[in-house]
């Protein structure tokens, strides 16, 4: 663990989050709502989320998006399952889920049924499409990404691609935490609670906005990222001489006088087709080439150290496996211990925002599948006795006590 995590702040100190969540972005929302200090309660069928268990590129999943959260494995199917959450939520500020439509109303937890037991509960619904026409269509967020034009705009022309991560599941997650606290703002005037919903295909459509704008304002249809009509004369990855690559761009008309200066090029600053950004862009068919020849002569080191010098914008083009490494992130404390499940350590990336001069750690180990079952039940009344009948039935799984356990009759059997 960081070794401020003590001092780090905790805003939503003393509100509780029931998160029924798998994959990513109803995770995210409650990871962002833990990592402000919430107490988040993470649901967890007896077997666990699923997402525990992904392989390829969800294999970083749970690890990413669940930390500051504590783990109830239940049978939410049993009666005495649904009697264990409903009790829960009768203490709870908030609830999050991101299952299908109809899923929370089919177990009885949607927000009609539960606002008459606890009527100060804000329901975080995040779903696919918010309602209409779509809102009954399965989504994912490479589904969103080809429906709202983002996987359009990222692929050469008729090759649409999807962005390189889960954008739209993250970013939906952190507009649901955003929702939630605004519905919990509400909440201290009216002191009743809402339903409050978001959806991949709107956040994605949200990300298309500046195109979707491009068209309104030049009547031209934008044109996919590689093939786009760049708003710079300079804006683009260039091959150094050692065959490194790096992004440079020249974005201003000062910035245009700096970059001449430092590589001497004193005929392209007094050259009138070069004169202003625009006249690059409109100079780029000749420009780039000729720029691209330039570059090829230095070390992507040297070009670094010349822009990061200047103030000009560059940057490395840097794969995610090197960020644990990234000197910044390290020294700027960008990057917290998370103890995982299985008693490794790791090193995540924080929440990008600080508090006071705070960054906001995790707090707690990644929860084991049901580890503080036990110890949220007794928070909400249930004594030994019906703790150790639940788990000897399968209603819970629970991470026992010693003392607890050794209550265990021995014919029980508790599934996890």
């Amino acid at each position: 663990m960081q070794a401020d995590s003590q001092a780090a702040p905790m805003p939503l100190r003393g509100i509780r989050v029931v998160e029924f969540s798998h994959m990513v972005m109803g995770p995210t929302c409650g990871m962002v709502l833990g990592d402000l200090g919430a107490d988040v309660i993470k649901i967890e069928p007896l077997a666990g989320d699923a997402t525990r268990h992904l392989l390829g590129t969800g294999a970083g999943f749970f690890r990413a998006f669940n930390r500051n959260k504590r783990s109830l494995a239940v049978d939410v199917s049993r009666p005495e399952g649904r009697e264990v959450v409903l009790r829960l939520l009768g203490t709870a500020d908030v609830l999050t889920e991101n299952f299908k439509p109809g899923r929370m109303k089919q177990a009885g937890l949607d927000y009609a049924t539960l606002a008459k037991l606890n009527p100060r509960l804000v329901y975080v619904s995040l779903k696919g499409f918010l309602p209409g026409p779509y809102q009954s269509r399965t989504a994912l967020d490479e589904v969103v990404q080809m429906m709202a034009g983002l996987a359009y705009m990222t692929g050469p022309v008729g090759q649409p691609l999807r962005a390189g991560a889960s954008v739209n599941d993250i970013m939906g997650g952190v507009f649901g935490a955003l929702a939630a606290l605004a519905a919990l703002f509400e909440r201290h005037q009216t002191d009743k609670g809402q339903e409050v919903q978001g959806a991949l295909f709107e956040n994605c459509v949200l990300l298309a906005a500046q195109h979707m704008q491009q068209f309104a304002v030049t009547g031209e249809a934008p044109s996919p990222m590689p093939s786009r009509i760049s708003a710079w004369g300079i804006y683009d990855v260039f091959t150094a001489r050692d065959g490194e690559q790096i992004f440079l761009a020249v974005v201003s008309d000062s910035q245009w006088r700096i970059f001449c200066d430092v590589f001497g090029k004193t005929d392209w600053q007094v050259d009138p087709r070069l004169a202003t950004n625009n006249d690059r862009v409109r100079a780029r068919d000749w420009l780039i080439p000729a720029l691209r020849t330039l570059v090829a002569g230095y070390d992507a080191a040297y070009l670094a150290a010349a822009f990061d010098r200047h103030g000009l914008p560059y940057a490395p083009i840097v794969a995610p496996e090197s960020l644990f490494d990234d000197p910044h992130l390290r020294d700027s404390g960008g990057l917290g211990e998370l103890a995982t499940e299985d008693g490794t350590v790791t090193q995540v990336p924080l929440l990008p925002i600080a508090m006071g001069g705070h960054r906001l750690p995790p707090r707690m180990p990644l929860p084991k599948i049901g580890e503080q079952t036990e110890a949220i039940l007794r928070e909400i009344g249930y004594g030994d006795d019906q703790i150790v009948r639940l788990a000897a039935d399968g209603v819970i799984g629970a991470e026992m006590t010693d003392h607890m356990a050794s209550a265990m009759p021995i014919s029980g059997a508790s599934d996890t």
